[in-house]
């Protein structure tokens, strides 16, 4: 299906990460939710084939991971790591956004954004440790000492494991309310991939990689 007919409301929700390149062209997907893609490019005098080729480019279909440890290395750090410190803040964004505008409302996700803010805090910490130390170390073949560091990022997988399920509890398993504001879904929209990339990033960490150094 073309994304040019097709509202930017329902694009930013289907597509998470397409608020980030709205944002960036000043497109308004949330009170101006309705308009068609095509209608405010013509309107913000962009170049609608590129910027569906954008829009397009954050939906690529994922590769099996490689079988050699540093290039399974170089694919975490390319496809989960890069990845979650461009999600990481625009959800905490949207997650702002919403907490003050809907702040009285029952279903309001209240903390969210908090929470956010500590997970991806945690993250970037975990995966510096990992890319500074650990993954240079196993690129080199390893030592038996490795299973330190190695049952330290297991725990600190478990503790985000604990993170997640309270960010589902929050949104409700990313399930937006009736009636919610476009703001709103693409927020929930956004959680859910994270949820889902954590979770295939953390499988990949402590199921292959990981398993090869104990």
């Amino acid at each position: 299906m073309t994304l040019q007919h097709l509202s930017v409301g329902d694009i930013a929700v289907i597509l998470p990460g397409a608020t980030t390149v709205f944002r960036r062209h000043k497109i308004d997907f949330c009170c101006n939710g309705g308009a068609l893609l095509s209608s405010e490019a013509e309107r913000r005098g962009l170049d609608l084939t590129a910027l569906e080729t954008e829009l397009r480019s954050l939906d690529t279909p994922g590769t099996a991971a490689p079988a050699e440890t540093a290039d399974l290395i170089a694919h975490i750090i390319e496809r989960y790591h890069k990845v979650h410190r461009v999600e990481f803040p625009e959800a905490i964004r949207l997650a702002r956004r919403v907490e003050t505008v809907h702040q009285a409302k029952a279903d309001c996700p209240r903390g969210l954004a908090e929470l956010l803010t500590l997970m991806f805090d945690d993250l970037e910490d975990h995966q510096h440790k990992e890319e500074a130390v650990l993954f240079p170390a196993m690129v080199h073949g390893g030592t038996p000492t490795l299973r330190y560091p190695i049952a330290q990022m297991m725990q600190e997988h478990v503790e985000l494991g604990e993170q997640l399920a309270f960010m589902a509890d929050l949104t409700d398993d990313f399930t937006p309310p009736e009636g919610a504001c476009n703001t709103w879904r693409a927020l929930y929209a956004a959680c859910s991939k994270l949820d889902t990339d954590l979770r295939e990033h953390v499988h990949l960490e402590n199921n292959i990689l990981f398993q090869r150094f104990l």
